[in-house]
């Protein structure tokens, strides 16, 4: 069971509580950290250890060491001296990549690293904080966001529309609700994808092992509908260029759907794509993809197509994004040592 708090003093130090988590009755001994690591978005363990180092941790209201082992029903807190939602919304002078801007909305180029909005453990620093800056009385949407009609993950460059009036929130948020806009991934999955094109249908929603992974749920049991078409742009034998297209946009859509059909995406280290995949004997393999993976140090995913009907003109608007040095370096190594490998075979 999870309990995800609000601010809540803790009077006998003056701290306040972020995170609270009751571990399942089936829970095996895990070291804190570890634990923390599963449910906690965007954290890394070198700041979960400082928490415990600095006494932030606590375990049945004890602070705890980082190797402190979670055991069935423990309740883990983490408790800090601000409270979770405090300078949420400052602004910041951030450069923002801005391919079009008019008087109602703007669409921005993500780089990746970069968080959409701010949330636990991310207080400064993303797109939100830096569009405030940019641009007064931005609109909230639904959930108190200024501006954003939808997002893409951290580790996930390409485009994004801001909207910059309540006529633009309404109109591009219904766009996205029809499905009526355009959205185009590139991504580069493990394996060779057999089929030149198909789709991906399956309920999506949050993993029932991993909260910090979503999970898809074939029989419709849990999660909402989700469907991803996709098309083959360049096999490499070992991995495969794919283009995406999105008819629904649930959270971490194409990188579920993928792993579920057994191709997950080269380096996305939350589903698995940060091993090296096996079924080759050729030399050098192992370290090939290891240096691959530092050159690329995310999951392959860029969204670099946008389309949707402007909210005032009504006209079509559509915007294509280069692919990044990152991703496009991944792709000149695989093609390298694709040839390499034909040659030494």
């Amino acid at each position: 069971m999870i309990e995800e708090q609000g601010a809540e003093e803790l009077e006998q130090d003056d701290l306040y509580e972020h995170f609270r988590f009751v571990a399942s009755d089936g829970q095996v001994p895990l070291r804190v950290d570890k634990f923390l690591m599963n449910f906690i978005e965007n954290a890394t363990r070198n700041k979960i250890q400082e928490a415990a180092k600095n006494g932030n941790i606590l375990a049945n209201d004890v602070a705890v060491k980082s190797s402190y082992k979670v055991k069935a029903k423990d309740v883990i807190r983490v408790v800090l001296e601000h409270p979770p939602h405090e300078n949420l919304l400052v602004a910041e002078d951030i450069p923002i990549n801005v391919v079009y801007e008019d008087d109602t909305l703007m669409v921005v180029n993500k780089p990746a690293g970069m968080v959409v909005h701010p949330g636990h453990g991310n207080y400064s620093g993303t797109l939100v904080n830096g569009l405030i800056h940019h641009i007064e009385n931005l609109p909230k949407n639904s959930n108190e966001r200024p501006g954003l009609v939808h997002r893409i993950d951290k580790d996930t460059s390409g485009l994004l529309v801001v909207a910059k009036t309540e006529q633009a929130m309404t109109h591009l948020a219904k766009q996205f609700f029809d499905k009526s806009t355009e959205r185009v991934y590139h991504a580069l999955v493990w394996g060779n994808v057999v089929e030149d094109e198909g789709t991906i249908e399956g309920n999506i929603g949050r993993s029932l092992k991993n909260r910090l992974q979503m999970s898809v749920f074939p029989d419709a049991d849990f999660g909402k509908p989700a469907v991803s078409h996709y098309k083959v742009i360049e096999r490499f034998n070992y991995v495969t260029l794919v283009e995406c297209r999105l008819e629904t946009g649930r959270t971490h859509q194409i990188r579920a759907h993928f792993r579920y059909i057994g191709h997950t995406l080269f380096n996305d280290a939350r589903y698995g794509g940060d091993a090296v995949l096996k079924g080759t004997t050729f030399t050098k393999y192992k370290q090939f993809v290891e240096n691959t993976f530092k050159a690329l140090p995310r999951q392959a995913l860029h969204a670099k197509t946008l389309g949707f009907i402007h909210p005032v003109t009504n006209e079509m608007m559509r915007f294509d994004s280069e692919i990044p040095e990152d991703i496009t370096t991944a792709l000149e190594r695989w093609r390298a040592y694709t040839i390499n490998a034909k040659e030494e075979h």
